[in-house]
């Protein structure tokens, strides 16, 4: 039984232990899938894991050395402090390196990259290869489908270049001019989203005062069934 979009209405909670074991009756096999999360980060400042790094001025700046990810380059020890309309070194970028290995295990099944943050503006490369287009905005998630892009017997090369200021002045104005200091680098944890080839994308639910509730679940493949 492949699920590609369900739309569930449910007006009993009872009807969802219902739905749940039909799914388990007729495709067991959906027990084993899960989502895998490896981390090529630390999981946050107090735990991280040493990426090569360069930044291109100010402290530390036209060399190649450590960092450890997640941080921002200019607490420890690179680049340019900067203070609201401060112009020194606007242009100011750091370049990221970092090799990481997937399981030949893992074959078979969707590869994505996930970055929970970077600021501001990140472009990323797999193995040389664009992940996708430059990510925009320094505080939220975004994620990669880098499936046709990884290796399973050999170390994977991930790049990343992060520009301290975005090249899109609208983001400027909204994220970056105003009275805070402006830090750059991958603040947050980045890792691997390793999923079966057909899996949920998301899931919206409508719940009621009465307790009555409808769901609706889709997922990557675009088709719809309706339960």
């Amino acid at each position: 039984m492949k699920f590609c979009k369900a739309c569930i209405t449910v007006y009993n909670p009872k009807r969802v232990i219902y739905f749940l074991s039909l799914l388990l009756l007729v495709s067991p096999s959906l027990v084993a899938q899960q989502t895998i999360i490896q981390y090529l980060s630390g999981t946050d400042k107090d735990h991280t894991v040493q990426w090569d790094f360069m930044c291109t001025t100010g402290r530390q700046s036209g060399k190649w050395s450590k960092i450890p990810v997640p941080s921002c380059w200019e607490m420890q020890g690179f680049g340019t402090y900067n203070y609201y309309k401060d112009e020194i070194n606007p242009d100011e970028k750091g370049f990221y390196k970092y090799n990481f290995k997937i399981s030949p295990s893992q074959k078979g099944k969707k590869i994505f990259i996930v970055f929970e943050a970077a600021m501001t503006d990140a472009e990323v490369k797999i193995n040389g290869n664009y992940a996708g287009p430059v990510h925009q905005g320094g505080f939220y998630q975004f994620k990669y489908d880098i499936t046709n892009l990884v290796h399973f017997d050999t170390f994977n090369l991930l790049e990343v270049a992060v520009s301290k200021m975005s090249g899109n002045n609208s983001i400027n104005r909204a994220e970056r001019e105003a009275d805070v200091w402006l830090f750059g680098g991958i603040f947050r944890p980045v890792y691997l989203e390793i999923v079966p080839q057909i899996f949920i994308e998301r899931v919206a639910i409508d719940a009621r005062a009465s307790g009555d509730f409808n769901m609706q679940v889709f997922n990557n493949a675009g088709a719809k069934q309706t339960v």
